[in-house]
């Protein structure tokens, strides 16, 4: 792919599908392409923006409009979107994902691949999801994840606030790709004392907490709707099971008729922006 040196010569914008990195922010994605086609169209003035977040810890199809484009973000957003998560049982986190560390164990004994199976398609269909708190959402202007982490950074339980209404989407289809069990019983419960000491010595300053052993791990492929959180939907699967669940991973691969084939990495682009 080459691009001209003139954004005029793209009437209707451009549109840079990007495999965005793990550990990257969206809003750092922005910053980079948009450097990049600042410096390449000499043009400072340059619209660049995003159709649709995706966390830090996840990765994907992440669409970055420039120019004229910016005006389909919108519609980009609305359109349905599939994902593949990796969803941990048996533990919890404050952030559903790997953001904060695992702050508790909980019960496997209802936690199996038939189990999880059976419960799949009680969650196909519209519904009503809660966010994450560690999310972007807004109540009364204030972004929710600001609340949160001054509760968290405080020692105070996240888990009691409740402040967030429920979100209609939509779960067109789940399916299972895969399941791995835990370690045997007689092992788990010697397994899980020394995990819940790491849990008690974690640091607040971990970036990225690490995944206890021997927990159940299912990977799931996700089609759904515009607002649907993959992390409610991790912590939804743990409740249903009578356990806990987290996210230790999150792949997008389809975003407004883009998929993560498609998709380029970072040094890929710097090449298009010469």
């Amino acid at each position: 792919m080459e691009l001209t040196g003139s954004i005029e010569d793209y009437p209707e914008g451009i549109v840079v599908v990007v495999d965005k990195p793990y550990r990257w922010t969206s809003a750092d994605v922005i910053r980079k392409v948009k450097w990049m086609a600042i410096k390449h169209f000499h043009k400072k003035n340059l619209k660049v923006g995003h159709a649709g977040t995706l966390d830090p810890l996840a990765t994907g199809v992440l669409l970055v409009c420039i120019g004229k484009a910016t005006k389909l973000a919108e519609t980009f957003q609305k359109a349905r979107k599939q994902y593949i998560a990796g969803v941990t049982f048996g533990a919890t986190t404050a952030s559903y994902d790997l953001e904060k560390e695992v702050d508790g164990f909980c019960d496997l004994g209802g936690v199996s691949e038939e189990a999880l199976r059976g419960v799949l398609p009680s969650f196909v269909g519209e519904q009503d999801q809660v966010a994450p708190l560690f999310s972007a959402k807004s109540v009364d202007g204030v972004r929710v994840y600001e609340i949160a982490r001054k509760r968290y950074k405080a020692g105070l339980p996240v888990d009691e606030l409740d402040v967030l209404q429920a979100s209609r989407i939509n779960i067109y289809d789940l399916s299972l790709l895969s399941f791995r069990g835990g370690v045997p019983s007689g092992r788990r419960a010697t397994l899980l004392e020394g995990q819940q000491e790491i849990v008690s010595k974690a640091s607040s300053r971990i970036n990225v907490a690490e995944v206890p052993e021997g927990l159940p791990q299912a990977e799931i492929l996700v089609d759904c709707s515009k607002g649907t959180y993959i992390r409610a939907l991790a912590r939804d699967l743990g409740e249903a099971l009578g356990s806990g669940a987290f996210l230790h991973s999150l792949r997008r691969t389809k975003n407004g008729g883009f998929s993560v084939e498609e998709a380029l990495s970072i040094e890929d682009i710097a090449s298009i922006f010469r």
